[in-house]
């Protein structure tokens, strides 16, 4: 069994916030996958269902984002399961809109849910770190992460949280590079032949090639040159 957590804050006010892009993923995960409905467990909301062939509870703490250590922990300790059984969606500063990584381990970076995670069960469980880029500066960054994505942001984002669910039972199964293969496919699609590619750009039609003039056919020839040898022997008294 594995415990998927999203992370973000409760409240409608929230509802559309960078912060809670990990939240908007899980709940997609659970609808595209036949999750059960969600209720009140864990000081959160949680949904049960199968990623290909791995049991998973979904969970979205209702604690507020300082605190989301505290659903996660109590969470792991009921279902029986370490760290590494956890993969936490989260928004990443570090990263720029659209960008998908995978991680184990590590520090919080100043995430202050994953912060509150580190707390409670340490640091060993998986992230996948939902890019949402920077403001410019760290005074900024408050504000920016409690506001909502802008309307400009609304086709990257729906790709994203596709692609992500599009590539959750590869990361039930722990198949980070299937993941992102998956993820990569919604967000990066190859071009197909509706879609003119750089090489195929239209530009300037290179000159027509000139037609040669054909050669005369043998029997033209044949008749000029029997014209001109009656002509000398007009010249010479008919003689051959």
């Amino acid at each position: 069994m594995q415990l998927i957590v999203g992370l973000g804050n409760p409240g409608a006010q929230y509802a559309g916030n960078r912060h809670n892009i990990g939240w908007m993923a899980v709940d997609r995960i659970a609808a595209d996958h036949g999750f059960s409905p969600w209720r009140a467990r864990f000081q959160g909301l949680a949904a049960e269902g199968r990623l290909g062939g791995e049991k998973v509870v979904a969970l979205k703490p209702q604690t507020f984002m300082n605190a989301s250590g505290q659903s996660v922990g109590e969470a792991m300790r009921y279902l029986k399961l370490d760290p590494a059984d956890v993969v936490v969606l989260h928004d990443e500063l570090d990263l720029a809109p659209g960008k998908v990584r995978v991680k184990t381990g590590g520090g919080h970076a100043g995430h202050n849910g994953l912060r509150s995670i580190h707390q409670h069960v340490g640091e060993g469980y998986r992230r996948v770190r939902l890019g949402i880029g920077h403001p410019g500066h760290k005074d900024r960054v408050s504000g920016y992460v409690l506001s909502d994505f802008a309307k400009a942001d609304a086709d990257w984002l729906d790709d994203v949280i596709r692609g992500v669910s599009d590539g959750a039972p590869a990361l039930a199964a722990r198949d980070d590079v299937r993941f992102a293969t998956l993820v990569a496919a919604r967000t990066q699609p190859a071009r197909n032949s509706g879609t003119a590619r750089p090489n195929d750009a239209p530009g300037p039609k290179p000159p027509p090639r000139s037609t040669p003039v054909p050669a005369p056919a043998p029997a033209e020839r044949t008749t000029d040159l029997a014209g001109k040898l009656d002509a000398l022997r007009s010249l010479f008294g008919g003689k051959s």
